[in-house]
C-alpha cells in the first residue's frame, strides 16, 4: 500500500447503533467506509453523516450469512472505494428465549448472522489485507459470551467469535493482519431495548437498573464501543492481536 492510499473499512450492521457510530468514527479518522447492512436504504443516514462531513462512504446491502451476497458486496466495495483492509464484523440479531422454548430456527438465525457472517466476511476480505501487507479485523463479541439467561444462542455465538478471533490472529499475523474482539456490556441500542421489552420493563427503568450494577454507574453508549474499535483498527495497535476487550464499565469475571 502506498503511503497516500486511503484505507478502506467495511463495517457490517452499520445502519444504526454501534455499527453506525463505528462507521462515523472510522471516517473521522480518515478512512473510506462501506456502510453495510441487510437493507441498503437503511444505511442512508450513516452515509450522509460521513459524506456531509467531507468523508467517503457507500451504502451496501447484503445478508452477511449469504455467501454469494458477501462476495458480491466485497467486490463492489473494492471497485467503488478501493481494496478493504479494515473489517468490523458487527452485524447481529437477537432471537432470545429460554432453552426449552428456543426453536432450531432461532438458534440457526443467530449462529448464521454472528458466526457464519463473520467467517464469510473475513474470508472474503482477507486476500485484500494479505496483498496490502496490512489488515485489521475487529469482531463484536459481548459480555453475554460469559453466559446470560435467555440467550443460549447469542451467548454461544459471541463466545464462538472470541475463539474465531484468536485463530485469525494466529493464522494471519505473519501477513501484517491483526484480529481482536470487542465485547460490550450494557450499551443503549435497539437490541437492548428489545431485551427490555422481552422482560417486560420500560427501557428507561431498564437502563437505570442496569447502571446500578456497573462500577462506573452508567450504561454505555455506541460511541464508547466505537472508540475501542477505532483503537484496534489503527496503526498504534499493530502489536496487539488476539485480544478480547470488554467495554462494560468495569471488570467482568
Amino acid at each position: 500500500m502506498s503511503s497516500t492510499e486511503q484505507r478502506v473499512a467495511i463495517v457490517t450492521g452499520a445502519a444504526r447503533g454501534i455499527g453506525a457510530a463505528t462507521a462515523v468514527r472510522l471516517a473521522e479518522q480518515g478512512r473510506a467506509v462501506a456502510v453495510l447492512d441487510l437493507d441498503e436504504s437503511a444505511c442512508k443516514d450513516t452515509v450522509e453523516t460521513i459524506t456531509g462531513a467531507g468523508g467517503r462512504a457507500v451504502a451496501v446491502g447484503a445478508d452477511v450469512s449469504d455467501e454469494a451476497q458477501v462476495q458480491a458486496a466485497v467486490e463492489r466495495v473494492a471497485a467503488e472505494l478501493g481494496r478493504p483492509t479494515v473489517l468490523v464484523n458487527n452485524a447481529g440479531v437477537l432471537r432470545d428465549n429460554l432453552l426449552f422454548k428456543m426453536s432450531a430456527g432461532d438458534w440457526d438465525t443467530v449462529m448464521g448472522v454472528h458466526l457464519r457472517g463473520a467467517f464469510l466476511m473475513t474470508r472474503a476480505v482477507q486476500s485484500h489485507m494479505v496483498d496490502a501487507h496490512f489488515g485489521r479485523v475487529v469482531n463484536l463479541s459481548s459480555s453475554s459470551a460469559l453466559g446470560n439467561r435467555g440467550q443460549a444462542n447469542y451467548a454461544a455465538a459471541k463466545a464462538g467469535l472470541q475463539g474465531f478471533t484468536k485463530t485469525l490472529a494466529i493464522e494471519l499475523g505473519k501477513f501484517g493482519v491483526t484480529a481482536n474482539a470487542v465485547a460490550p456490556g450494557f450499551i443503549v441500542t435497539d437490541m437492548t431495548a428489545a431485551t427490555a421489552a422481552r422482560v417486560g420493563m420500560d427501557f428507561e427503568d431498564f437502563q437505570t437498573a442496569a447502571a446500578t450494577q456497573i462500577p462506573v454507574q452508567r450504561v454505555g453508549r455506541p460511541a464508547d464501543v466505537a472508540g475501542a474499535i477505532a483503537f484496534f483498527t489503527g496503526d498504534d495497535a499493530g502489536f496487539v492481536s488476539g485480544q478480547v476487550l470488554y467495554v462494560a464499565g468495569g471488570p467482568l469475571d
